[in-house]
């Protein structure tokens, strides 16, 4: 059975370092299952090491995520006009983003009705082009704030080009917050702001306000030049359930697409597609280098791995959606030992089981 295993001890000293390197509190976000990790088992990871407040996309989050830390600590980043999801918000008590003049109306309206007041952080859209008010209309977002049935206790933004673009990013930063000061000078508390996430955190100076958003960066597994010493965590894991030799000319997988040139020794791993395995992450940014990359793969026709003893092994065939053959010739590998491949957590299927280690694993 396949697993993905996350080294828990690795995981705090990535907790400690990103707290250091902030200096303010941290909002833990754990959308997409937790980045991956597993919303439940990452959340209580975090809460043990310090993080308070978390931050979700999903209203279906809110249910598993309020089972561990309550409504009141969950930042839900959906500025919604929709009242089905506005109702789910305000009932669990969580706080709402508002982005529109809209979507601050049907909160007003469901919170009214239901008899409570619901906390909020306002959105500023400084460039990402999704949820938030425009700083032309900041007029409109300064109107949120006479609501009677919220209370906004934050403001934010979100970078669209940390990753990459450091000028940009601190135009966006100057621009949030020339418009916060404008809803202040308005006679507005905003409370707490916050406008870093995880790359901007790693890859441009001076930009923590009052709180940071960290989510990939807990992973080790964001696109940074910082010198930052995360760890890269999570490896996808299955045991080898058979083994077998074939002749020269042998074929294998699908379509015949790979045909041995020796006898060959074969492992079958039992994961594949349907694991997340073989199925490439789109990259954030398409540059020239990057494209040059991918025709350099294809030349060479690199192949994937995977790691067995603590020896990378080929992949041989196509992959397929629950098995993967991989040469293993001249080995001494027996059923049952350990196959493992590192690949984002993100690609891993919700359903395969997360595993928190207590050990170190190899990297």
């Amino acid at each position: 059975m396949s697993r993905y295993v996350i080294d828990k001890a690795k995981l705090v000293e990535n907790i400690e370092l990103l707290k250091k390197k902030a200096g303010v509190p941290i909002i833990g976000v754990v959308k997409g299952n937790g980045y991956g990790f597993g919303i439940k088992e990452f959340t209580s990871v975090l809460k043990e090491n310090g993080i308070e407040t978390f931050a979700v996309t999903e209203v279906a989050d809110i249910a598993p995520l309020k089972e561990i830390v309550g409504g009141s600590k969950i930042l839900v980043m959906r500025s919604t006009c929709v009242e089905s999801e506005a109702e789910i918000i305000a009932k669990n008590g969580c706080i709402a983003t508002i982005g529109s003049a809209q979507a601050c109306r049907v909160m007003d309206e469901v919170s009214k009705r239901l008899g409570v007041k619901t906390k909020c952080h306002l959105k500023i859209d400084t460039g990402m082009g999704r949820y938030g008010f425009m700083p032309s209309d900041v007029d409109k977002a300064i109107e949120c704030f006479k609501s009677e049935n919220l209370e906004f206790i934050g403001v934010y933004t979100h970078f669209s080009s940390a990753f990459t673009n450091t000028a940009l990013t601190k135009a966006q930063q100057i621009l949030f917050e020339d418009t916060v000061k404008q809803i202040e000078k308005a006679g507005y508390s905003v409370g707490t702001r916050h406008c870093a996430n995880s790359p901007a955190l790693l890859n441009v100076e001076d930009i923590c306000l009052d709180s940071v958003r960290l989510g990939s960066a807990f992973t080790g597994r964001v696109i940074t030049k910082s010198r930052l010493p995360l760890n890269r965590i999570g490896r996808l894991e299955a045991d080898i359930v058979d083994i077998k030799t074939v002749p020269a000319g042998y074929s294998v997988g699908y379509n015949g697409s790979f045909k041995t040139a020796r006898e060959t020794k074969i492992a079958i791993v039992p994961i594949g597609h349907y694991d997340g395995f073989g199925l490439a992450k789109e990259r954030e940014r398409i540059t020239l280098r990057s494209i040059l990359s991918l025709v350099k793969q294809f030349l060479q026709k690199k192949r994937l791995t995977v790691e067995i003893n603590g020896r990378q092994y080929p992949v041989i065939g196509d992959i397929g959606l629950s098995h993967t053959a991989v040469d293993i010739t001249g080995s001494d590998i027996k059923c049952g030992d350990t196959a493992s491949v590192d690949i984002s957590p993100l690609m891993v299927n919700p359903r395969i089981e997360r595993v928190y280690s207590e050990g170190s694993q190899t990297q």
